[in-house]
């Protein structure tokens, strides 16, 4: 959400920011809400203290026997109730609408952002890592042997529709390792405190980072009413919602591993094969809410946990800052890490990390109270991928693979697999 003081203020540069992300001119048909929405309160008020002036001079009419100005002044009351009522439902409709048209327009991306169009003006920040030299013709994850037997797509067509697959023996166990090492790792090293949130929320829940009113097509809603969580960033951010909270509170680093739901509306025809688009998908969050001046230093420090979760597993990433044109619609500035996946030759997104600013702050009314005194101020809310199970699955799966259509697994989850070091083309850990 924008803080319409701020656009009050400087029309021309909030037109300006949203030029950079391709937008038009919106500041026109804000502010002309807006002037409308305070010119009903002020009327109301006007009107008020007009019912308040004549209600005194009722009681004044009446002890002095003035029957006429009595009866006058009694209407005046009586209409200007009526007024009163009216214009205060013309104001809050008006401030109804302002929420709206707010509530529609993307974040204001920062500075440092470069400008683009799309994915291919995105400035790579940095590598890690190379890629594998293969002595024969990498396979796509869904090609391999030891993946037959343990993702069974035409199953779970059958059960849910296209989109899903249905994991069974040691890739199952292996993608549960995966997840359990993620969090193990963001709990015990990088300060993260692990919550296991709820996947059903409220559409409040969901208006307050974003994904409603604009992206409702994009997610699942329930007959009742609740929405499935398309990532727990969802769930973990609007922990701070409604509350003012200390200065000396922030940091808060939460991280959670849940179910996540898309409808992946408008990605017809895109990554049908496999399983690196799904409609249900398991991710392990991670979500910050920081005082604002540490709201860059915390964006680096929630990349680098995510990057540090590839460099445990061996696999190759770079990581790319994203192109005005192809930011979320939430972010000021976001970080996609993306690992190679041989079967592909290619990198591909399996982290966004973003800082909102106060977008979803103010969408929450999430506040903290400065050390030093003073009004309230909102916090900073940032989320990122730690890493997206499935995707992370997938680059193990298609980095460690072998001629025999085995595949060597990183040692950092032996631990996490009873000692097993290779899955083998039978599906068997070992």
């Amino acid at each position: 959400m924008h803080d319409i003081r701020a656009i009050r203020d400087d029309p021309a540069a909030f037109d300006a920011a949203l030029a950079r992300r391709g937008l038009a001119p919106q500041s026109p048909s804000i502010l002309k809400l807006d002037e409308a929405r305070r010119a009903a309160i002020a009327a109301a008020e006007e009107a008020q203290a007009a019912r308040n002036a004549a209600s005194k001079e009722v009681g004044q009419a009446k002890a002095r026997g003035d029957e006429a100005e009595f009866e006058r002044l009694r209407a005046l009351v009586t209409d200007k109730k009526d007024e009163i009522a009216r214009l205060e439902d013309e104001a809050k409709a008006k401030d109804a609408e302002l929420a709206d048209l707010l509530a529609g327009i993307p974040n204001l991306p920062y500075a440092s952002v470069p400008d683009g169009a799309d994915e291919a003006d995105n400035v790579e920040l940095r590598r890690w890592g190379n890629p594998r030299n293969f002595d024969f013709a990498p396979k796509e994850h869904y090609e391999l042997a030891a993946t037959q037997d343990g993702m069974d797509f035409e199953t779970a067509a059958k059960l849910s529709g296209s989109r899903f697959v249905l994991m069974s023996g040691g890739v199952a166990r292996l993608h549960r390792a995966l997840a359990q090492f993620m969090l193990d790792l963001h709990t015990t090293e990088h300060g993260l405190t692990e919550v296991n949130s709820p996947v059903l929320v409220r559409p409040e829940t969901m208006y307050g980072t974003g994904q409603l009113p604009k992206f409702a097509e994009d997610s699942y809603a329930t007959t009742n009413g609740w929405w499935l969580i398309p990532t727990s960033e969802v769930s973990l951010t609007n922990i701070a919602a409604g509350h003012i909270v200390d200065e000396e509170y922030l940091p808060r680093r939460y991280t959670a591993h849940s179910l996540c739901f898309r409808s992946e509306a408008g990605s017809a025809g895109r990554d049908t094969a496999g399983m690196l688009r799904q409609h249900q998908f398991e991710k392990v969050e991670m979500v910050s809410v920081t005082h604002p001046d540490k709201s860059d230093d915390e964006l680096e420090r929630m990349t680098r946990c995510a990057e540090t979760v590839l460099e445990r597993l061996g696999l190759p990433y770079r990581t790319v800052v994203l192109c005005t044109g192809d930011m979320g619609f939430g972010a000021r500035r976001t970080h996609d890490i993306e690992v190679w996946l041989p079967g592909q030759n290619t990198y591909r997104e399996i982290s966004s990390c973003s800082t909102c600013g106060d977008f979803q702050a103010r969408r929450m009314n999430a506040r903290f109270r400065p050390a030093g005194g003073g009004k309230p101020e909102f916090v900073h809310t940032l989320n990122g991928s730690g890493l997206a199970v499935g995707r992370c699955l997938i680059a193990v799966l298609e980095n460690g693979q072998e001629e025999d259509g085995s595949v060597t697994l990183p040692e950092a989850l032996s631990g996490y697999l009873a000692g097993a070091t290779r899955l083998l083309a039978d599906g068997r850990l070992v």
